[in-house]
């Protein structure tokens, strides 16, 4: 880090303001050099600055400068934003001058790295401004300021601290046994420390399956047999004639999406192919992928045809959905009902008419139930969402299992000593305390440019 980096960090083209970052300890000697009220080492931090930019005593733009010094600022190290003139030529020129005077184009990402590095912020921290940068609802905006704040840091800590002071007492008794007065740490005493973290690594990581909601919205498939109305639902849903509707049974081929925010949380909708037995190749392809999106679906929308009777192909779909969440629709019950209600035998239908505006809501009610949505503690959103944090909670929730198992058998205090720092370890690697370099460069690399 010790080159001075640059970027464009707002969209590329014509607006009435472009901005274009520059950090490093060079950064405001090298802006100096293009600007034509060269005196930026002299100003206060803090400041904006008026002037020009300037090649060879020719101006090409008027611009307001602001001069950031370290370390009070985004990456501890000295900045420079250059507001310019919106243009795509105006500033790819100012850019193009940082460049030649001694400034490096940044990495996506790596003014947050830099960041990172410098110890501003947490990996968690981190990840939180890419999260609020692409939030899409209120609630994901609100989880993701919290993790921007370090709440969520916050709580991990509180977890490591409570394990070092463990692993403490059992280093004390290993390493000065003489110490009478340091109470030893036994098998005994340890159990109910250990029953009380899984408890808690339990109840962060049922936390943070509203974490990956919030963030990711609930992967909704809608799926059926041909002709059952499953592109007009979808189009009713999210208010937009986006699939294709038609009489004729196999119109929808491919994967037609769509998006609604219901009561501050994404329902991703996937209308796809109908599923029956078929000869047509382009149709085959689009029922295959149907069932692999069903398996990856978090919630299935089975849609019947109440005009139609129940088909064995419609049995088979609903053997497949016992162990997910699934809502039965019976569509178009403005026609006459031919569908045999035992055969289905289901506490969780919903009847609906698209054409009479039928069920839109009571559907969307039966969503908010399924998933509890209305309880989520929206004061205290301050779940982990990462996917990355997740799998490490449930690496640790196994090494408590097998601490556990060494409890019972009575094993020597301090092999189980050596899982209870691995658990330490791995929750320093969800706030970045211990990382390995591929792991940072990855997750950076996901950010836009001039971030």
């Amino acid at each position: 880090m010790e080159d001075t980096i640059v970027a464009i960090a707002t969209p590329l083209g014509v607006g009435a303001i472009s901005i274009i970052r520059v950090s490093g300890t060079e950064a405001i000697k090298i802006v100096n050099k293009i600007f034509s009220n060269n005196n930026l080492h002299k100003v206060k931090s803090h400041t904006i600055n008026y002037g020009f930019i300037v090649e060879n005593n020719e101006k090409i733009d008027e611009v307001l400068i602001s001069v950031m010094k370290a370390p009070k600022t985004y990456t501890k190290e000295d900045i420079i934003e250059i507001n310019c003139h919106g243009g795509i030529a105006t500033t790819n020129k100012v850019l193009e001058l940082l460049i030649e005077n001694g400034c490096r184009l940044a990495e996506p990402g790596e003014f947050t790295k830099r960041a990172f590095l410098n110890g501003r912020i947490d990996l968690t921290e981190a990840e939180g401004i890419m999260n609020l940068i692409n939030s899409k609802t209120e609630t994901a905006r609100k989880l993701f300021i919290n993790q921007l704040s370090g709440r969520v840091s916050n709580k991990i800590e509180k977890i490591r601290q409570d394990i070092i002071e463990v692993l403490a007492n059992i280093e004390v008794n290993i390493d000065y046994p003489e110490y009478e007065d340091i109470e030893k740490m036994t098998l005994e005493m340890l159990k109910p420390r250990i029953e009380e973290l899984k408890k808690t690594i339990r109840k962060v990581l049922d936390e943070s399956k509203n974490g990956k909601i919030i963030k990711e919205g609930i992967q909704t498939a809608i799926i059926g047999r041909p002709n059952v109305g499953k592109s007009s639902i979808l189009n009713a849903l999210i208010e937009e004639d986006k699939a294709i509707v038609t009489d004729i049974a196999g119109t929808t081929r491919d994967i037609v999406e769509g998006q609604i925010n219901l009561d501050g949380i994404l329902l991703n909708f996937i209308d796809t192919a109908g599923i029956r037995e078929t000869t047509d190749i382009v149709e085959s392809i689009g029922v295959n992928k149907s069932k692999e999106i069903i398996n990856k679906a978090d919630l299935i929308l089975f849609v019947l045809n109440n005009n139609n009777e129940i088909h064995e192909e419609d049995i088979k779909i609903l053997e497949n959905l016992k162990n997910k969440n699934y809502i039965i629709i019976i569509n178009k019950i403005d026609l006459e009902s031919k569908i045999d209600i035992n055969l289905i035998k289901e506490e969780k239908v919903i009847e609906m008419s698209i054409l009479n505006n039928i069920g839109i809501e009571e559907l969307k009610q039966e969503i908010l139930k399924i998933f509890n949505l209305n309880k989520l503690e929206l004061n205290d959103l301050t779940y982990l969402s990462s996917s990355r944090s997740i799998a490490i909670l449930k690496q640790i929730n196994s090494t408590i299992l097998d601490i556990e198992k060494a409890i019972d058998l009575q094993l020597p205090i301090d092999m189980i000593e050596i899982d209870l720092k691995e658990i330490w370890n791995k929750l320093g690697e969800i706030i970045g305390k211990s990382y390995e370099n591929e792991l940072i460069d990855q997750l950076f690399s996901q950010f836009c440019l001039g971030k």
